[in-house]
């Protein structure tokens, strides 16, 4: 009897810390039809979205996946397939051929911001600027981000396209993910 009270005792001990270290970590959202676990890093949880799978041909396609799996911290502006889809025709078989591999490192890493932002500090940044926040992407460019609800934020590329962030904070353990509509575009 002893050892069945200590062995359920022993049992609840562990699911409670199990428990506590999901909340800690932060629950998984589901992305594409997978989990995206914070304990994971960008590329770690990519690879699962069924949305994504466009984009990770990329970031395969440009060297990005040792970079995107580093340290960080990184703010990523993840375009569904859909969004890359609405490019016009040929555009991403073009990028994804290898003599293209630099100016899909130039698209990529506008879609990166170095530093963990999630909607709480965008919307922060977007209060202090007045209204919009420019933001300085790992490619050297700049994203304009201005709220549109109370709790929507849209994404401007320097072209002037605009970009809804569809699922906001995606925690990993190497940044934050928000899922886009659309592919933003650096001036080339």
């Amino acid at each position: 009897m002893k050892r069945n009270i200590l062995k359920t005792t022993g049992m609840l001990a562990i699911a409670v810390c199990l428990t506590l270290t999901a909340t800690a970590g932060g629950d998984p959202v589901t992305v594409g039809g997978a989990p995206m676990y914070p304990t994971k890093n960008i590329i770690e949880n990519a690879v699962n979205s069924k949305d994504h799978t466009t984009l990770v041909a990329a970031v395969k396609a440009a060297g990005l996946v040792e970079t995107l799996s580093g340290k960080g911290p990184f703010t990523v502006f993840a375009p569904t397939n859909e969004a890359f889809n609405a490019l016009p025709a040929g555009t991403v078989d073009g990028l994804l051929k290898p003599e293209a591999k630099g100016t899909l490192t130039k698209v990529l890493t506008y879609h990166v911001i170095a530093g963990k932002y999630d909607s709480d500090a965008l919307a922060k940044d977007i209060k202090a600027g007045n209204g919009t926040a420019k933001l300085k992407t790992v490619g050297g460019s700049y994203l304009t981000f201005k709220m549109s609800g109370p709790k929507s934020i849209t994404v401007t590329d320097e072209n002037g396209g605009t970009a809804h962030i569809s699922i906001a904070n995606v925690y990993q353990s190497n940044g934050v993910i928000h899922v886009v509509d659309k592919v933003l575009m650096p001036k080339m």
